[in-house]
């Protein structure tokens, strides 16, 4: 893994919507001070339903634009971009504390397939995952879309890539770990929303997979498959429930957890670059 745990650390233990973007046209690094400063006022702007503001005057929301150069799978993936709103209280003064209220990353790792694929003027940085207020998403947003003629789009995760997740992520070692890996089910055509909850303990979903894999590294379809049946099969034993008749909408293990309406959190800085390619992965097939 090439992310340094000291400055992906707040990445960790915080919910990040997910969004697919398409290529941005003519972005550059370094111009990144500039992209803070057009930001800021273009927030300061909605704020004020639309009334112009000066570039360069102090703004009660401060806007940095910062580089995450370790988040990368391979040398060809751009370097990932970070977006931070800060509140910054008009009465205090200058050398005061700013609170954090918005975050926001653009990343690409180990996307080559799409970086090869387009023109020169544009950068390739497919998946967003955003932290905050969803106003505050859509004015940033808003700002990229106009400024650098991309599109996002929120970024679902299917029941399929969810079992993926659950398969891979159970497979994975962890120092410590006490938490159950947990299977969040929905009941379909229901008066009310019905959900089931499957908690199974680390060890025993690791050795299960143990014996499913067939060649350690490498996962197929098939394996996925015959994981999922079989704990299928256990819970069907002990309830009398058929889970495959369900829909399989929340994994969360001691990686990571993933909700398939596009929400995720990292738990294991040794496995961020990893579950980062996979988004990045389900990112550039939406794009696509």
């Amino acid at each position: 893994e090439n992310a340094d745990p000291r400055r992906t650390a707040f990445l960790l233990h915080k919910q990040w919507t997910l969004y697919s973007v398409t290529p941005l046209y003519r972005f550059s690094n370094t111009r990144l001070r500039d992209y803070a400063r057009l930001l800021s006022a273009f927030i300061a702007a909605e704020k004020q339903k639309g009334l112009a503001v000066e570039i360069g005057v102090e703004l009660d929301i401060k806007v940095a634009v910062s580089s995450l150069p370790d988040l990368k799978g391979s040398d060809q993936d751009q370097a990932a971009i970070l977006v931070q709103l800060s509140l910054r209280s008009p009465a205090s003064s200058k050398n005061s504390e700013e609170k954090l209220i918005w975050l926001g990353w653009f990343c690409c790792v180990s996307g080559d397939d799409l970086s090869e694929n387009v023109p020169e003027d544009f950068t390739c940085l497919p998946l967003f995952l955003a932290n905050g207020a969803e106003s505050y998403t859509s004015i940033v947003g808003s700002w990229f879309q106009k400024t650098f003629d991309c599109c996002f789009r929120r970024l679902a995760i299917s029941p399929l890539n969810l079992s993926w997740m659950a398969a891979m992520w159970t497979g994975c070692k962890v120092d410590k770990t006490t938490s159950a890996m947990e299977l969040v089910f929905s009941v379909p055509c229901l008066p009310q929303p019905l959900d089931i909850s499957y908690a199974i303990h680390p060890e025993d979903a690791k050795a299960l997979w143990d014996t499913v894999q067939k060649t350690p590294g490498e996962i197929t379809q098939e394996e996925v498959d015959v994981f999922m049946d079989c704990l299928y099969s256990h819970f069907h034993r002990h309830f009398k429930i058929h889970l495959s008749a369900t829909k399989l909408v929340k994994v969360s293990t001691a990686i990571a957890s993933a909700h398939c309406d596009g929400i995720i959190k990292f738990l294991q800085s040794q496995y961020l670059t990893g579950v980062l390619m996979l988004l990045t992965e389900l990112a550039i097939s939406q794009i696509q």
